[in-house]
């Protein structure tokens, strides 16, 4: 249990790496995959609220740390993303891809409206259509599109990180 969370943490620094530099530079009109979101969910949705919510807090640390001005707004949007998208956790087949696609798209969504509540509203910014059209709706696709393409591949890493580990379990019984 401890190699899962360590091997989800690993992979949450390598994704926030891959989303401060490469994504940056892929960005279209300024937007790119929030690919953040997309792993918390996925993680949320694949095993489960408690290390949804793990992987979340985690996430949201890191952006905090690296991007925020007011300490703690990321930690608690992603984890409540983790948290809810581990709620539809005995929902998801692998089979059937609609409902990470789903979940993703409106997990990305939250973000972007509780960003623009936190950050702009507070401060008497109201201009909710252009962001919505500008900002989180772009961001929506694109994070969406993104996950069409990796929705598989990440699926199967974390499978086989799910077999290496009963392997392993089953050696100490």
């Amino acid at each position: 249990m401890i190699k899962r969370y360590v091997a989800a943490a690993v992979a949450l620094v390598f994704i926030f790496i891959l989303q401060c530099t490469l994504f940056k530079a892929l960005s279209l009109a300024g937007i790119s995959p929030n690919i953040l979101v997309l792993y918390t969910a996925s993680i949320g949705f694949m095993r489960g609220k408690k290390e949804g919510m793990f992987i979340g807090i985690l996430a949201g640390l890191l952006t905090d740390l690296f991007y925020c001005d007011v300490f703690g707004i990321n930690v608690l949007i992603f984890m409540y993303v983790g948290y809810i998208n581990g709620v539809f956790n005995k929902h998801f087949f692998p089979e059937d891809v609609r409902l990470p696609l789903l979940l993703i798209g409106a997990s990305d969504l939250i973000y972007g409206g509780a960003m623009f509540l936190l950050r702009f509203v507070f401060r008497s910014k109201l201009a909710l259509g252009d962001y919505f059209l500008s900002i989180m709706l772009p961001e929506t696709i694109y994070t969406v599109l993104f996950a069409i393409i990796m929705f598989k591949p990440v699926y199967s890493v974390i499978s086989k990180f799910d077999e290496i580990e009963k392997r392993s379990s089953k050696k100490f019984v």
